[in-house]
């Protein structure tokens, strides 16, 4: 069995915090990724058929749970005269109907198991325009932490280094108070709110990087180039701080925004491709390969019409997380398009691989002053109306944004005013903000949607 091949920090405060602080923290909230992570890290080197049998034996032992415990998967089952116990094969999981978002919210209650402790309740918070309750456990916590922490590890950082996180969901940057900012302190992490990127915004963003001198940066793409960007303008050097690797996530990584991130900060990129409903899925390593979490995440390519599409075509990507037993998801649509990858990796892992991810993308925004914010910052204050399922956001000038809505029933008055307000608070007072009520979002060439496009000429 091979080493995880980790390079420990020679920072006595970050091998504390990393071997001390953050296990006792765990402990406290009752996770176990400590041993799930030291359990990853030998499983990684497992042979590609060794992870599959890892794979089919955590799946048969879900689907077994599912059954017993889930009511929404024991009916299911019944009605389609599928027997869990007895697969043999991962392509059995095909026989089951794929999971969206329409099907967990008409069945939420039903999809928790009856004997579930700890669920917390989640919304999602990117870019799919169509809010969703869901919950998880604290076993899929655990996993998730795990996976991502390993993931770290891969680049010679752990936590308890001092990183800068570019962020923008509300759920971190509301709980930026009492226990939370000491925590953040202790583990040396500092967040920097994305959802505004003013010239000054970003040059105090600047300063912070460069006072801090972080070992790690962690964030949007689109942010953390866009202050790489407006250092270089402004003649300010950022390849000196000692700053080890810059983890992206959440938005498609296009190769304009590499470079720039890579040399801006004298760095290199590791992108990162997950979500708070699918889980941690993949994350690429130093020699180049985008790993899936394999013995956490099953993933199937699908065409328009569910089929499993071969290694190496394109198609929506599917997901099911081996850990979440508390509220399954089985063959979760993403809404995503991806190609999976036959090849290994130099690196040695036997962790297969995604070739590519055509994520969904958020751009920029700008306000009427020129601020530039994250798209993040609009789509935030219509993913909180629940009624509202599904959006669509065209910003037509810095004078003119257009936002498309599928509601439950009609918008009232009090509706539009909260959401034209809200847009304006934002985006500035004197912009004109259209909200028309469709039926439905049209769907891209891509077979996705695309919920924020700037089309804003300053």
């Amino acid at each position: 069995m091979k080493s995880s091949h980790f390079k420990s920090s020679s920072d006595v405060y970050g091998q504390w915090v990393s071997g001390v602080l953050f296990p006792l923290h765990e402990r406290i909230k009752r996770h176990t990724s400590v041993s799930i992570r030291e359990a990853l890290e030998r499983t990684q080197w497992l042979s590609s058929p060794e992870i599959t049998q890892l794979q089919l034996d955590r799946l048969r032992r879900l689907l077994v749970h599912a059954q017993k415990y889930v009511p929404f998967y024991r009916d299911l089952f019944a009605r389609i005269n599928f027997a869990p116990e007895k697969i043999t094969v991962l392509s059995e999981l095909e026989v089951l109907p794929l999971l969206d978002k329409q099907v967990i919210r008409t069945y939420l209650e039903a999809l928790k198991s009856t004997n579930a402790k700890g669920l917390a309740r989640f919304n999602t918070g990117g870019s799919s325009g169509e809010p969703l309750v869901f919950y998880i456990g604290r076993e899929r916590v655990s996993h998730d932490i795990a996976a991502k922490w390993r993931a770290t590890r891969w680049w010679g950082v752990d936590i308890g280094d001092p990183e800068i996180v570019v962020w923008g969901s509300p759920i971190e940057l509301n709980a930026q108070g009492g226990l939370r900012v000491w925590r953040d302190r202790l583990f040396r992490t500092t967040l920097l709110p994305a959802f505004e990127m003013s010239d000054t915004k970003v040059a105090g963003f600047i300063e912070t990087i460069r006072r801090i001198r972080p070992k790690m940066l962690f964030g949007y793409p689109s942010a953390i180039s866009h202050i790489a960007a407006h250092a270089d303008r402004a003649g300010i050097v950022l390849n000196d701080l000692g700053i080890r690797v810059a983890f992206v996530t959440s938005e498609r990584l296009y190769d304009n925004q590499r470079k720039q991130i890579s040399k801006t900060f004298g760095c290199p990129v590791a992108n990162g491709y997950g979500g708070r409903d699918a889980g941690f899925i993949a994350h690429e390593c130093p020699a180049g390969g985008m790993h899936i979490t394999a013995e956490d995440i099953i993933v199937e390519i699908v065409d328009t019409g569910g089929r499993v599409l071969p290694t190496g075509e394109a198609g929506e990507i599917v997901v099911t997380h081996l850990a979440t037993s508390d509220f399954p998801f089985i063959r979760y649509r993403t809404g995503d398009i991806g190609v999976l990858d036959d090849k290994t990796c130099s690196c040695g892992r036997g962790l297969p691989l995604l070739r590519e991810i055509q994520g969904r993308s958020t751009d920029f925004v700008v306000a009427r002053d020129g601020t530039v914010m994250h798209g993040l910052a609009l789509i935030y204050i219509l993913r909180e109306m629940p009624h509202i399922k599904a959006f669509k956001i065209i910003q037509e000038s810095l004078d003119l944004t257009h936002i498309m809505v599928v509601a439950d029933g009609a918008l009232n008055e009090v509706d539009r005013e909260r959401i034209i307000a809200g847009f304006q608070s934002r985006l500035g007072r004197d912009v004109s903000i259209e909200v028309e009520q469709i039926a439905k979002i049209a769907a891209e060439k891509s077979g996705k949607f695309r919920y924020i496009i700037s089309k804003v000429v300053p």
